[in-house]
């Protein structure tokens, strides 16, 4: 009985937003899951893809997202290393915020926990400060997981979805 409860610490269960709006966007997305795995992040649950407009600038290229559930054994600061490798790897630069980009990767909630940390000019603010805003973080976060609740707000998904405002829920599309 021991065992099983060490083993159950080092799970953990954390959802991640993944997009792109730069090249072959599903392929970018596909090598991210790729590289998830290859980095011991095992993925759970996978939402289908969903495409919206780039925010805050309509003209820039359109952003396909999704979201998936992982198990993971690193922690929340290492997590966030890793996947900044990652999007380095798939070919993200350092450009101005909200910038067309190959790979986007947030974590947007890590086992419910309230965590603040920064590197390098880099925040990682978990659960993510905007997903209870963001149509394309809530749509396929509700398809995976229908009774989530925000972290901090203690507000179940199905009611941030439907504070959001018309043009949020017009202006999605599951592809």
């Amino acid at each position: 009985m021991k065992k099983q409860d060490i083993l159950e610490n080092l799970v953990n269960i954390a959802y991640l937003g993944i997009g792109s709006n730069l090249g072959n966007k599903k392929n970018n997305i596909e090598k991210t899951k790729y590289l998830l795995e290859a980095n011991s992040i095992r993925l759970l649950k996978c939402s289908k893809f969903y495409e919206t407009f780039s925010w805050p600038d309509k003209t820039k290229p359109k952003f396909y997202n999704i979201v998936v559930k992982i198990n993971t054994q690193l922690d929340p600061k290492k997590l966030f290393l890793v996947i900044k490798g990652i999007e380095k790897k798939l070919g993200r630069k350092k450009t101005k915020i909200n910038d067309p980009r190959i790979c986007d990767i947030d974590i947007l909630d890590y086992k419910g926990l309230n965590y603040k940390f920064s590197i390098n000019n880099d925040k990682l603010i978990i659960p993510h400060p905007r997903l209870h805003s963001r149509n394309f973080v809530l749509f396929p976060l509700f398809e995976i997981e229908k009774n989530w609740k925000h972290p901090l707000k203690k507000t179940k998904i199905q009611h941030l979805i439907g504070k959001l405002d018309n043009s949020s829920l017009y202006s999605i599309k599951q592809i």
